[in-house]
């Protein structure tokens, strides 16, 4: 007896929706499940943040640039896609890495590892802290660990291990700038959950990133050669690459761009979904990717409880800002990946990556590429003003920092609105929460996404993975092996 086709619905088209896609057919596909999986996207193209601009021999990425090696999910993913050769790591002669301090750009001492330092002989001699800076984070390697297993602020953790100077200066802008928060308000157990295991194992935070530094290596074994030795991965053609290879892979998955979903409602044994278009769509199973403020107004009526967690939920717009210059009009080529900018420093950017040098592929041969960030918590400025006045803010900045006045062969300015989750201090708890909720008011549809349980697009991937094989495991028809 032939079983009829289990019917999916994906919201949102973006890196975790297609990769909740492409492991929702895989896992039906190993099950024998006959299935319909349908990906909504709202807007005119699918990848959602994910966007690279070809221009004049530039590869310029308008969303995210790159991502963590060593975290395995996009990886893996581009191995099974068969996009393992197009990887490419950071030039391996832009080690450096600078911050704005004093209005100056100071060189990161070598051996930091996410602003922890690994060796002690380079942190001692930079420049960036006093004296008394450098000895109240030598305090670490005495002092006891915190035994209260509550949530904290990334914050107060680490201004408890290594003192306010090295977390203002040093971790704060490297840190924070990830999620375009105030590391005061950002949770430790959400954002960097490793620092507190490694001090419930350490004791030391100092001590334990250095063992962690040591035991890298055999980690690096697994990884392709374009992973081995660069923290950072992106395509040689741009990010896009994963985009199109997912969607050449859901060769027989049905998408619909253009149109959103207005409501969920449950319907006998299934779901009723609302298209903004009036049309009415029938499913199984659904997953959720929206932004979370999106996905609180879809389930406002189905499933209050977990909309109203949702809703609170806030979310930071940020814009990047792309220059391109010819290098015969710059007095120095910049030397690094970039610089970051403490909020103490009162600058209108709050980082600057040397695109052309650290990513070679990304300008052509005597031309270089910088891309400069605006916006983070607290500070909207750039929300308020023209495209224009932007430019010319961040350009002050460049000529004051970087002593570039040239005119730019060119710019491009991507806003991202709301764009950016942030993870309060109990975090976790709230998404358990709303996960609780939607079992009890939906069970067969999961929400899931950036605002959950990681930002980065490794982070996302996984999160597809994962709730895609749950609703695989929730669509298996019983008695099936």
């Amino acid at each position: 007896m032939e079983t009829s086709p289990r019917r999916a619905v994906i919201i949102g088209g973006g890196i975790t929706g297609l990769s909740a896609a492409y492991y929702l057919k895989k896992q039906m596909e190993a099950d024998g499940v006959p299935y319909r999986i349908t990906v909504y996207e709202k807007s005119d193209s699918f990848g959602g943040k994910i966007k690279t601009l070809h221009r004049d021999g530039f590869v310029i990425e308008q969303g995210p640039d790159s991502f963590l090696a060593r975290k395995p999910a996009m990886v893996e993913l581009a191995r099974e896609l068969g996009l393992e050769e197009d990887l490419t790591g950071t030039n391996p002669n832009a080690k450096k890495t600078y911050i704005l301090s004093g209005g100056k750009l100071h060189r990161m001492p070598p051996g930091l590892m996410l602003g922890i330092p690994t060796r002690l002989g380079p942190f001692m001699r930079t420049g960036l802290l006093s004296p008394k800076a450098k000895l109240r984070a030598a305090l670490d390697l005495v002092l006891p660990k915190r035994t209260s297993p509550e949530d904290e602020s990334l914050g107060a953790f680490l201004e408890r291990r290594l003192g306010p100077e090295v977390l203002s200066q040093i971790a704060e802008p490297l840190l924070a700038g990830i999620y375009a928060g105030d590391t005061y308000s950002l949770s430790l157990q959400a954002t960097f959950p490793q620092f507190h295991s490694i001090e419930q194992k350490h004791r030391s935070l100092i001590l334990g990133m250095m063992k962690n530094r040591k035991e890298g290596g055999a980690e690096s074994r697994t990884l392709p050669e374009a992973a081995k030795n660069t923290t950072f991965l992106t395509f040689k053609d741009g990010l896009e690459t994963i985009i199109h290879g997912l969607i050449g892979a859901l060769d027989n998955v049905r998408f619909v761009k253009g149109c959103g979903i207005s409501s969920i409602t449950r319907a006998g044994d299934g779901y009723e979904l609302v298209r903004e278009d009036g049309e009415l769509e029938e499913a199984d199973g659904v997953i959720v990717t929206l932004p979370a403020y999106a996905t609180a107004a879809l389930l406002a009526e189905a499933a209050p409880g977990a909309a109203e967690e949702l809703k609170a939920i806030q979310h930071v717009s940020v814009a990047n800002i792309v220059l391109a210059y010819d290098e015969n009009d710059l007095k120095e080529k910049p030397d690094g990946s970039g610089f970051v900018v403490p909020r103490g420093e009162g600058r209108f950017i709050t980082a600057c990556t040397w695109t052309s040098v650290k990513w070679l592929h990304t300008a052509p041969t005597g031309k270089v590429l910088l891309r400069c960030y605006v916006g983070r918590s607290g500070d909207d400025r750039w929300m308020h003003m023209t495209e224009d006045e932007v430019i010319r803010a961040v350009r002050k900045d460049l000529k004051e920092t970087m002593g570039i006045s040239a005119e730019p062969l060119f710019t491009e300015m991507t806003p991202l609105l709301r764009s950016m989750p942030q993870y309060p201090v109990g975090h976790l708890e709230r998404i358990r929460r709303v996960r609780e909720s939607l079992a009890a008011e939906l069970p067969d549809v999961l929400a899931t996404g950036a605002a959950f349980y990681g930002v980065g697009l490794p982070d996302c991937i996984r999160q597809g993975k994962e709730t895609a094989l749950q609703l695989a495991k929730r669509l298996k028809p019983a008695g099936l092996k």
